[in-house]
């Protein structure tokens, strides 16, 4: 484990709920925490979705909300999820930021806050021995509607030699 807390976004912990990768979390994380607005758009608005019912079964999950006066100038630039799990970030030493989104991963980088996305995670699972294989979870993502770059895939896919 290199960081010791990660903290969500609600559309890769979709994504891992989908490919039944969610308890890959807490085996490379120690504390896994979601923003109260992530729990919300996951498992309220999100209902009867996929990821709705097996996130809030999740009894790993820490759900936690960020200083107002940091989230401020996020809310700005972001969904509501997204700025909340960054403004936590920034608050949290030794942590890593779950996000897929563009947008998200460039303004997190400008806050000099780590981050990660699906395959990272997938990545990380694989080098651990967590996981056999990537390949059939890129697949399994793309036919349920989750779009990643080919060029993203194909990369991670050759660091781990499965292309």
């Amino acid at each position: 484990m290199t960081n010791s807390t990660i903290i969500g976004d609600s559309s890769p912990l979709i994504a891992l709920s989908i490919i039944g990768q969610l308890e890959l979390l807490p085996k490379l994380y120690s504390r896994v925490v979601i923003p109260q607005k992530v729990w919300e758009e996951i498992t309220v608005h999100g209902i009867g979705l996929p990821g709705a019912t097996a996130i809030k079964q999740l009894d790993w999950l820490i759900i936690e909300k960020p200083a107002p006066e940091i989230l401020k100038p996020l809310a700005i630039l972001l969904d509501p999820g997204e700025a909340e799990a960054i403004a936590l970030a920034i608050n949290l030493p030794d942590c890593i930021v779950l996000l897929d989104d563009a947008q998200a991963r460039r303004v997190a980088e400008r806050f000099g806050v780590n981050r990660i996305g699906t395959l990272g995670v997938l990545r990380r699972a694989k080098k651990a021995g967590l996981i056999d294989a990537i390949k059939p979870y890129t697949l399994q993502l793309q036919q349920n509607g989750i779009y990643i770059r080919q060029s993203l895939i194909d990369a991670v896919l050759l660091d781990v030699g499965e292309l």
